[in-house]
């Protein structure tokens, strides 16, 4: 006989999950992940987030948040929402009023702060009417930070996709689960996308959403305006999971692969043809032109009074770099999808010790910052090119006017500090070659300072790099011999260290004896011998294809060698394809790549170091001229052509704004260069500003040595005759 239920037994039974709901719904648990374990939301989705976002948004929160309590500001409505939108893509912990005030607070700063020091500290008004016009023009880009950063995110997203899809496929070929494909796609991708899909997972674990079709069908909608065909090949993927027979389902995954590869590539082809003429512009506008602009600076501070060595550092250091930057930034703020490459790092952090030097004493390994090498180098090398500053201000006029020449009869000098015309009390310098010859240090100092930090960290992580590519260039076919073994019957254990002989001597080979060693010689599973933390191939071979190709080689074991064969045929096909298509992405930019690394590798540092070299030979005939001339008239001789010399700037000083400028250019260039060719690939980035800062500033350097010795040479016999 059933039991009746009583109304107390429902009012105890009402209590009780009354109690339990409000237990999970304290400690500000949101009404979003309410009856959710607490741990789930914070492994799989928060602490996740945490790790993942760059040091730069977290300030820029803060800053926006705080902005946000000082000043209440309104935002309209089409602002508002293109704000949130924005907001949601770099998820962002902020509110569009928030970015609002901090653009109008943050320069506000700027201004009061930089005008007060103008006046306190330098009394120059023109620094204080340098900082009211910067500050003034930094109130419309702060109030685009948010869309730079969505551009920025979404670029290095985009550049993920192709490999998204493809290790959603590569999942679904072998177990039609939508869900566990995202979760698969999420634990092999690198940031930011991973961070997208695991979102999408929290979303529908958290009850935000009914289901993964529904999470991700509106994750999907913001990609609707930039990368269509990346909802196409999900939306073809999801399809598939309707289909009664395998092979139609099949059809449709192979299918959705196919569109986002060839999307990409029209997209990447309208991409280039589009690029030429803004990078055209960028050369001329922001490297070329300023370069010789800077031949008649020497002639126009030596007749105009009033413009000194600093005036042009603004203009040279400060607003063309950012200028060019900015325009490069906003040319490449379209750049489509491509097949990207993610930081090693971030799915092997053993590796991160390879970005410092290493030093083994005995079985201990001594790690040494490159930060701390490059803080000294810079230190030293900056002390000792401001000697001849700090030699003239510790010396006494007399002496600095009775200095001897460095070679008698060459007029060459180390120092040569000159009587200003405006005020002869004062002395003006250092105009020597000794002088002009030690502020070369300036630009070794900063471009093999820092090119030296971005080497160390990059490097050998590169070579790890480029091993592991070199065997994803040969690992289809690698895979398609492997598969092959494995469907005829051939045990996975045995089939590794077959196709190992076949393929001896080559980055497969060496993947496949490392595989074939672990299992005969110490026992491994073929799981073990593969992703053993110590002593498994990937350790040697970090690449997330190859990772993702095995996970599904392990998995597909299990149901048996013919099943295995079939995903291992199918992962080598897809791979092939990805790299088809990437090799043609790179033909396409390979004219505007090429220009660019010629204006790096050579033309910016040669046509500055001539420059110097120019600058330097003006500057020593017009102080010599102004010497004779100015004898003439002690002599009684009254010359027109006294007057018409000002003080020009010294070599010295003019080559350290030249020299800055040169190493600001190198960065710029070379950040844009990469992400051109590679899009967001933060290690390669590294690699190339290491090599391009240390060999392009050097270059520049040694090249500007050699001229200024030879006009100075040329100089000294054309002022020789006395007029």
């Amino acid at each position: 006989m059933a039991t009746e239920i009583t109304k107390d037994d429902v009012e105890r039974l009402l209590a009780k999950y009354e109690s339990r709901l409000g237990t999970q719904l304290q400690d500000g648990v949101t009404k979003e992940t309410a009856g959710m374990p607490q741990a789930a939301m914070s492994k799989e989705y928060l602490e996740f987030m945490d790790e993942l976002r760059p040091p730069h948004i977290n300030w820029y929160e803060k800053a926006c948040n705080f902005c946000a309590n000082l000043l209440k500001t309104k935002v309209k409505k089409e602002r508002y929402d293109t704000l949130i939108e924005q907001i949601d893509i770099c998820h962002l912990n902020t509110t569009p009023e928030g970015i609002e005030a901090f653009s109008l607070l943050g320069p506000l700063a700027y201004i009061i702060v930089g005008a007060f020091l103008s006046f306190v500290l330098f009394n120059s008004a023109f620094f204080a009417f340098f900082f009211i016009i910067t500050g003034a023009a930094t109130i419309l880009p702060l109030k685009k930070v948010p869309r730079m950063m969505a551009d920025k995110w979404r670029m290095k997203a985009s550049n993920q996709m192709v490999l998204c899809v493809f290790y959603i496929v590569t999942y679904m070929r072998q177990t039609s689960n939508l869900e566990g494909a995202i979760n698969f796609a999420g634990d092999h991708l690198g940031p930011p996308l991973a961070l997208d899909m695991k979102k999408v997972v929290w979303n529908m674990e958290t009850g935000t959403y009914a289901s993964i079709k529904e999470s991700l069908d509106i994750y999907l909608e913001s990609w609707r305006k930039y990368n269509l065909e990346f909802i196409e090949a999900i939306h073809l993927i999801e399809s598939s999971l309707f289909e009664g027979s395998d092979e139609r389902r099949i059809i449709l995954l192979d299918k959705s692969l196919d569109v986002i590869l060839s999307e990409t590539y029209e997209k990447m082809l309208r991409f280039a043809h589009n690029l030429k003429g803004p990078i055209t512009m960028l050369h001329m506008m922001g490297v070329i032109l300023p370069i010789l602009g800077l031949v008649i600076l020497p002639l126009v501070v030596t007749f105009m009074g009033g413009v000194q060595w600093y005036h042009i550092a603004v203009m040279y250091n400060v607003l063309i770099p950012v200028t060019v930057f900015y325009m490069g930034t906003s040319a490449l703020a379209k750049r489509p999808s491509g097949y990207g490459e993610a930081d090693i790092t971030g799915k092997h952090p053993e590796l991160k010790k390879y970005q410092n030097f290493i030093i083994k004493l005995g079985k201990t390994e001594l790690k040494i910052s490159p930060a701390l090498f490059s803080v000294v180098f810079i230190a030293v090398l900056f002390l000792i090119a401001l000697s001849p500053v700090i030699i003239g201000s510790l010396s006494s006029n007399e002496s600095l006017l009775k200095e001897k020449e460095i070679i008698k009869g060459t007029g060459f000098k180390f120092l040569e500090y000159r009587e200003s015309s405006a005020d002869p009390s004062q002395l003006l310098g250092p105009y020597g070659l000794g002088a002009s010859i030690l502020s070369l240090l300036f630009p070794i100092a900063i471009g093999v300072g820092i090119g030296t930090y971005f080497s160390v960290r990059s490097k050998k992580l590169v070579k790890f790099r480029e091993e592991s590519k070199k065997l994803e260039s040969e690992f289809s076919s690698a895979l398609f011999q492997l598969g092959n073994r494995l469907g005829d019957g051939m045990p996975a254990e045995a089939a590794f260290g077959r196709v190992a002989e076949v393929m001896h001597g080559t980055a497969s080979g060496k993947f496949f004896e490392m595989v074939d060693a672990n299992i005969t010689r110490l026992g491994m599973s073929v799981e073990q011998a593969i992703f053993n933390k110590k002593t498994g191939a990937l350790q040697f071979f970090p690449s997330e294809i190859i990772e993702s190709s095995m996970r599904i080689l392990v998995s597909a074991v299990k149901k048996g060698p013919k099943i295995a064969a079939q995903a291992l045929l199918n992962i080598s096909r897809y791979i092939k394809e990805i790299h088809r298509v990437d090799q043609r992405l790179k033909d396409l930019l390979a004219d505007i790549i090429s220009s660019m690394k010629s204006q790096i590798g050579f033309m910016a540092p040669a046509i500055s170091g001539i420059v110097i070299g120019i600058t330097s030979m003006i500057t020593t005939i017009m102080g010599r001229l102004k010497e004779q001339a100015a004898t003439m008239a002690i002599e009684g001789s009254p010359s027109m052509v006294q007057d018409l010399f000002g003080d020009s700037i010294p070599t010295y000083y003019f080559q350290l704004v030249v020299g800055i400028y040169v190493v600001e250019i190198i960065i710029i260039l070379t950040v844009l260069t990469n992400t051109i060719e590679n899009g967001s690939d933060k290690l390669n980035e590294e690699y190339m500003l290491g090599k391009n800062m240390k060999r392009s500033t050097l270059l520049y350097c040694a090249i500007a040595l050699i001229v200024m010795l030879i006009f100075n040479i040329i100089a000294s016999k054309v002022v020789g005759a006395e007029i």
